[in-house]
């Protein structure tokens, strides 16, 4: 008999996991969004690559063009997902008591308040963000949130525990 509980991807595993994928799923609608309503793609990715990396390379990196630098995009890459796993474990503590169907819409305002405080609040210290804000980016973020509460509790309350306990011998 299937029973469902907490699956082995609990804890740090589970959050892990659900940061990537959203940090992944929201990346790949702030694409498709910029694919479809600007024409400024690829140029935006590799600028706000470059945004991010400068975060820990400084503005230097900012004044070349925005063209397609392996080094910045995964550098931009490895804070995108440290940032997406950090935010994971924060909305997770937030959100472990929530039923079902609250704890989707409370992923999305959770994203949506992550735009504020990236896009506003920390432009005090990373002003170059600034460039950044727009709907395409709040929809982003909203995506983020949304994936990343739903696919954290998939792994951690609804995907059935299948693995088997290790048998001990008592003689």
């Amino acid at each position: 008999m299937d029973r469902y509980r907490i699956n082995w991807l609990s804890g740090w595993r589970g959050m892990i996991l659900a940061g990537v994928m959203a940090g992944i799923v929201s990346t790949l609608m702030q694409i498709l969004l910029w694919l479809v309503f600007t024409d400024d793609f690829p140029a935006i990715l590799y600028r706000d690559a470059r945004l991010t990396a400068a975060m820990v390379l400084g503005r230097s990196i900012l004044s070349p063009p925005a063209t397609f630098d392996a080094g910045v995009m995964l550098l931009a890459t490895l804070i995108h997902f440290m940032i997406s796993i950090i935010c994971t474990v924060l909305l997770a503590i937030l959100t472990a008591r929530l039923d079902t169907f609250p704890a989707p819409l409370a992923g999305i305002g959770f994203g949506v308040a992550l735009y504020v405080v990236n896009l506003y609040g920390f432009t005090a210290v990373f002003p170059w963000f600034a460039q950044a804000r727009g709907w395409i980016t709040l929809i982003a973020h909203g995506v983020f949130g949304l994936t990343d509460i739903s696919v954290y509790r998939w792994l951690i309350f609804s995907a059935p525990f299948s693995i088997a306990r290790p048998q001990t011998d008592v003689h």
